[in-house]
């Protein structure tokens, strides 16, 4: 069975961990390389069984680790051409062998787990979320940096029995809040983050077309906070006749802490 933790997810840093039989990968690394190494542990992974680290875009709280990580423990980091070319500098020196390109919306293998990456929607190069899969087509997840739910998200999101996804912000705390009127168009943009309401919103889709648990993600400091981002998808989704904990597992991913180990079965 396919089993995902979070390292910590946030807008300050975000390290999703997927495993599967014998292989183990991350999903961006965009904390320290002793705070990864540290929560794999406490999980029991350790970081030299990585076989890859996936990259959604080249922004720094997805990559800050990435590089360190690399050169540690010879692993392999996987992102398409475009954000190569933007994240290549910051990331220091890589070895040949272990910068691997992709394309977008094709499936690749690697060891016992199928991954396809997809496009979306954010300002950055060439962003992407993941799908990844068994032999047995079990199917989970990830969407982050999402300005807007785009059909081809949709698409790629729907069936997955496990799925992270952005819960950004608050639309008062954002407005409200200290961030410069350009950065508050910014993120509100569809090249910006999901809020709340949208996917509170989008948790319905999902649930409708057979996704078991959500993981609400991505939270920003200033502007969210877990028990909002929490009871504003319960309260949209008990609109819609959905109950959390018997229709659905919903839960809020720590940008500080290690989550639980989730196991699609």
């Amino acid at each position: 069975m396919l089993k995902y933790c979070s390292v910590g997810s946030g807008s300050s840093g975000n390290c999703h961990y997927i495993g599967y039989k014998n292989t183990n990968i991350l999903v961006d690394a965009g904390l320290s390389g002793k705070r990864i190494t540290t929560g794999l542990k406490d999980i029991g992974i350790d970081a030299d069984k990585l076989k890859g680290i996936f990259i959604t875009h080249e922004h720094v709280d997805h990559i800050k680790g990435a590089g360190i990580l690399s050169r540690k423990f010879d692993i392999p980091v996987f992102a398409n051409i475009k954000t190569w070319c933007s994240m290549k500098d910051k990331l220091g020196d890589i070895k040949d062998k272990n910068m691997k390109v992709f394309e977008n919306d094709k499936t690749y293998s690697l060891g016992d787990i199928i991954v396809r990456p997809f496009s979306i929607e954010h300002d950055a190069s060439d962003p992407v979320g993941y799908n990844f899969y068994t032999e047995n087509d079990e199917k989970m997840s990830i969407a982050t940096d999402i300005g807007c739910i785009t059909q081809n998200i949709k698409k790629h999101l729907y069936k997955s029995k496990l799925v992270v996804l952005e819960s950004n912000y608050d639309p008062n705390m954002l407005m409200m809040g200290s961030y410069t009127y350009a950065l508050k168009k910014r993120v509100m943009s569809n090249a910006g983050h999901l809020s709340n309401e949208d996917a509170a919103n989008f948790c319905v889709e999902l649930i409708n077309e057979g996704t078991e648990s959500i993981l609400l993600a991505h939270l920003s400091k200033e502007n969210n906070f877990p028990e909002l981002a929490y009871e504003t998808s319960k309260g949209v989704l008990a609109s819609n006749d959905i109950v959390v904990g018997q229709d659905v597992k919903l839960d809020v991913l720590s940008r500080n802490d290690v989550s639980n180990v989730y196991e699609m079965k």
